[in-house]
């Protein structure tokens, strides 16, 4: 029996994009039935196994050979055979399909309550305590559930959330944006650093104005800390002289120390030395750490779950 391709009319998208979108449209359910009965050989067979009428698959397979255009089945009766064509297209469709299954068992893993996964997102300057205290603690009542851990910047997070790599995030300023929701958990006292042969490193306290003709180091724009820097030194009377713009805060304390200038910063968990880390009774230095989501995004368990666990430390979040 002679395979010839057939005419193909119907099918003239303007482009090589609009064309593949197409044939996904077209084809994507009849996947599996064509797998199904490719392996058999047999309809009835595969109608049997998929557990489908026969007629429903044997006119899905003739609708999928008018679609692609192309013969794929040699008809001998009840039993069928494939065309060179046929085995061509079979090979791209079992990857095809046991990709998707593996996409499917990944996100199903993915929700489960006890194993599922949560994409959490942090600052720096909470990566070596504060989130991992937090998710010991999370995990003495959900030992199974699994974390993607992103260590970044306020602002580079909060665009993850909204491209989807991110569930939740712990973030300095709380986000006040129409597409995401924040919610306040802690605030932390803000320190003025000094080299330790500062003149004013013998001072337990001090007016941040005091530091208007000092040279800072500060954590690069687009970083929340910097900009409650500017925020705070613009409400002190002046704007601050940048000697270096870093990525990281214990960078920035050793730069201190080594004499560069002076840094507005969170408390350290582990004193440097070198440094004086004085109290800054006005203007008031803290920054709020809250949790950020995306508004509208239904939640797996495990997300839930650890989004209750986070809101539930509200005011206890950080060392006091």
């Amino acid at each position: 029996m002679a395979h010839q391709q057939r005419s193909q009319t119907h099918l003239s998208p303007s482009s090589d994009t609009e064309d593949s979108a197409h044939f996904v449209k077209l084809l994507a359910p009849r996947l599996a039935y064509f797998a199904g009965v490719a392996r058999t050989e047999h309809v009835t067979r595969a109608a049997e196994q998929m557990q489908v009428p026969q007629s429903t698959l044997s006119r899905a397979m003739v609708r999928l050979e008018q679609d692609l255009g192309v013969d794929l089945f040699a008809r001998h009766g009840r039993t069928v055979s494939l065309t060179p064509a046929g085995r061509t297209f079979l090979a791209s469709v079992e990857r095809a399909l046991a990709e998707v299954g593996r996409a499917a068992e990944e996100v199903r893993a993915d929700a489960d309550p006890a194993t599922g996964k949560v994409a959490f997102g942090f600052l720096h300057t909470m990566g070596s305590e504060t989130v991992p205290g937090l998710i010991r603690a999370f995990r003495a009542d959900h030992p199974g559930v699994r974390f993607s851990l992103v260590q970044n910047y306020g602002e580079a997070m909060l665009e993850r959330l909204r491209s989807g790599e991110l569930d939740l995030c712990l973030t300095s300023p709380v986000p006040d944006a129409p597409d995401l929701v924040g919610r306040r958990l802690d605030e932390q006292k803000l320190r003025l650093v000094v080299p330790a042969d500062h003149p004013l490193a013998a001072r337990r306290r001090v007016r941040l104005a005091e530091a208007a003709d000092e040279t800072f180091v500060t954590l690069e724009p687009g970083y929340g800390m910097r900009r409650i820097t500017d925020d705070l030194c613009q409400e002190a009377g002046f704007r601050p002289r940048i000697a270096f713009e870093g990525e990281e805060a214990e960078t920035l304390r050793g730069l201190v120390a080594a004499g560069l200038g002076v840094a507005l910063l969170p408390p350290p968990a582990v004193p440097r030395p070198g440094v004086v880390e004085l109290t800054v009774t006005a203007p008031r230095a803290v920054r709020e750490i809250g949790v950020a989501w995306l508004d509208g995004h239904p939640d797996t368990p495990p997300v839930a779950a650890f989004k209750k666990f986070l809101l539930s430390r509200r005011g206890s979040l950080l060392p006091h």
